[in-house]
């Protein structure tokens, strides 16, 4: 059979024409539909006007491929039409160049195209198992409204939590008060060192002010813009603020600031910029949809945090890890355990090995679903939500749950959440996103290609506003998140060959702190040591101070605190991984309750000293462990602990 290439009658616009008794072609077709945009007709190959119309056209060519005419009468067949009708969508130009320029692809599209044709059948199982139902192209107006919602309530824990101790971490009679950080940094710009480029090095607003009212006014600023952003006005500008205030409270609290979901939400704030709109309203009935740069920016962090926690794990060569044992030790050894966590250190080995091997697949193997069909990434959206709350219900981590849950959630499109949402809520802000189906008919047995209007809801409508961020914004920031972040995650690989100047832009932008490498856990901390810090008014009779939630009291049962996280009982945790000259953070610590300063007693549960601060003081090092079942019913205790020795020898202020 020859193949016409000419014909003789062209349409006015160009034409694909598909077999209309083919799901698999059907169900493309609506994509291709939606993806053209009304450039582009489509008609099905049964309908009597094509033959009328094409009579060049064997009806053997229709049955074999889709037919794609030009208004000039040149007719494409099989993956060549396909990649021609995409040259009239705005995001698909690229893969015709590929078709007529990359060596090999032509044939093997050519050839994966054909193989498809001849087992149809099984191309459409496929293809609604791996996309679903619907046809349709997904969604994410919705989704984008969830997402950043959700980051402006753990923007509001953030800022809440830290509002509540920040006098007592950095405040000016603090452990480590922000304005003696500043004094040292302006005393170097009056000496010459560094000029201009302190606002880069030192990127805070506390160069306008390190007082205890500015930093407290920049956590309860922060948490009103977080309201801001929770009703849906202004977006945009309150993400970049909100991204402001936190980088500069997280150079000034130092240590206590600089946990890895401290820059995970600094990472995910900033992405979050580009992907809301450029308007003072919220709202899902009449936006753009968001840009596809800035939701796949977002999916790569998710990738990475998900990722590289795995690889970390395997790269530090800790047996624990490839052993599988880790979690043998993991619930009683982690910084804040839950009572929850007690019980979970009580399974057996078996399941703890099995947890563990299903943990290495969530964060190994999983993260590469971020990427693959609708379906797929559904997928690796509820084992990232079930990995999550296990740990969660697990141990205190502040509010990365909740931030990693917020990112696994932007992989739902529109169509999974409103099967997730109440129909009052709905119908009050997706307003019915209902698809409409339109049919015309040609005859009583021959239909065309039903055309698909969204009369109202989250796809995007004709007159919608087009208040995106442009590509020339988007394009360069993707380019240098890209660059920095590609490296980072081959570097765990093992590759460390970066060339200079990415690392020169590396070195550049980290002082912002938005652009990070992931990994929790790399090497599993065994056993458990707790700084038990003890006062003394004669040096002889000791009283111990109790923290509000780390391990201390044997009978306390460990609490659930997060999202609000004590940031000085986590810096205890890591002071007793080693000595405390190298925790000079510790030593002013143990000043301040010498001295009986207010803040800081505040971040401490119980005082043994309420009249007046004791003349001495001291810290002891102890080996924690959970009870068992058996040791918790006869002592009622949660933990049995053994003394290791001296931490801190005996001070005082004389």
């Amino acid at each position: 059979m020859k193949r016409a290439d000419k014909v003789a009658s062209p349409p006015g616009k160009p034409l694909m024409i598909y077999d209309g008794e083919c799901n698999f072609c059907k169900f493309w077709v609506t994509r291709w539909q939606q993806t053209t945009a009304g450039r582009v007709d489509y008609i099905d190959s049964q309908n009597p006007k094509v033959a009328g119309q094409f009579p060049e056209i064997p009806r053997e060519q229709f049955d074999t491929a889709v037919q794609f005419i030009e208004t000039d009468g040149t007719v494409h067949s099989g993956a060549e039409a396909v990649f021609r009708s995409l040259t009239y969508s705005r995001s698909w130009r690229w893969t015709y160049w590929l078709y007529q320029h990359a060596p090999g692809f032509a044939p093997v599209t050519e050839f994966l195209y054909h193989l498809v044709a001849k087992h149809r059948t099984a191309a459409s199982v496929l293809t609604r198992l791996l996309w679903g139902q619907e046809g349709a192209l997904p969604s994410f107006v919705f989704s984008r409204a969830l997402f950043l919602r959700l980051v402006g309530i753990i923007y509001l824990s953030a800022f809440v939590s830290l509002g509540t101790q920040i006098l007592g971490l950095v405040g000016s009679h603090g452990i480590l008060p922000a304005k003696n950080m500043m004094e040292a940094v302006h005393e170097q710009v009056a000496q010459g060192q560094i000029g201009w480029e302190r606002y880069h090095l030192v990127p805070t607003l506390s160069w306008v002010s390190a007082s205890d009212g500015f930093l407290q006014g920049l956590c309860w600023v922060g948490a009103a813009l977080s309201v801001v952003l929770i009703i849906g006005f202004a977006p945009a500008p309150c993400l970049f603020l909100l991204w402001l205030i936190y980088l500069s409270l997280s150079v000034v609290c130092q240590e206590f600031l600089g946990f890895q979901w401290d820059v995970l939400l600094l990472e995910t704030g900033f992405l979050a910029i580009f992907l809301s709109p450029l308007q003072l309203r919220l709202r899902t009935g009449n936006l753009e949809p968001p840009s596809r740069i800035a939701r796949w920016l977002l999916w790569w962090l998710l990738f990475r945090l998900m990722f590289e926690s795995g690889v970390v794990k395997l790269a530090s060569g800790d047996l624990m890890w490839r052993h599988l044992t880790a979690l043998n030790v993991h619930y009683e050894t982690q910084p804040l355990p839950t009572w929850i966590g007690w019980y979970a250190h009580q399974a057996p080995a078996g399941f703890q090995k099995l947890s563990t091997v299903l943990m290495f697949f969530i964060e190994l193997v999983v993260p590469f679903c971020i990427f693959g069909p609708r379906r797929v990434r559904f997928f690796a959206c509820w084992s990232f939500i079930a990995l999550q709350t296990f740990i969660f219900l697990t141990g205190n981590y502040c509010f990365f749950n909740f931030l990693a849950i917020a990112l696994s959630l932007l992989l739902l499109d529109d169509a999974a959440l409103r099967r997730l949402v109440p129909a009052r809520f709905r119908r009050k802000c997706l307003m019915e996103d209902v698809i409409e189906i339109q049919e015309t008919e040609d005859s009583e047995k021959h239909k065309t290609l039903p055309e698909i209007t969204v009369p109202r809801g989250p796809l995007q409508q004709p007159g919608a506003a087009r208040l995106n961020w442009s590509k020339w914004i988007l394009v360069p920031v993707a380019a240098v998140v890209l660059l920095v972040s590609v490296p980072q995650v081959f570097g765990l690989l093992g590759w460390r060959a970066w060339p200079a100047w990415d690392l020169a832009l590396y070195e550049w932008i980290s002082p912002f702190r938005s652009v990070n490498s992931y990994g929790l856990f790399a090497v599993m901390t065994n056993p458990r040591f707790e700084i038990i810090v003890q006062g003394s008014d004669d040096g002889q009779m000791w009283k111990d101070y109790e923290f509000k939630y780390k391990p201390g009291e044997l009978k306390r049962r460990p609490k659930f605190v997060a999202p609000h996280q004590p940031r000085l009982d986590w810096q205890m945790w890591f002071a007793a991984l080693s000595a405390y000259q190298e925790n000079p953070w510790f030593v002013n610590f143990c000043i301040r309750l010498l001295q009986g300063e207010p803040s800081v007693l505040k971040l401490m549960d119980r005082n043994p000293f309420p009249q007046r601060p004791p003349r001495y003081l001291r810290a002891a090092v102890y080996e924690y462990h959970f009870t068992n079942f058996k040791e918790r019913r006869e002592s009622g205790n949660w933990w049995k602990r053994e003394y290791k020795g001296e931490y801190l020898p005996e001070i005082s202020l004389k």
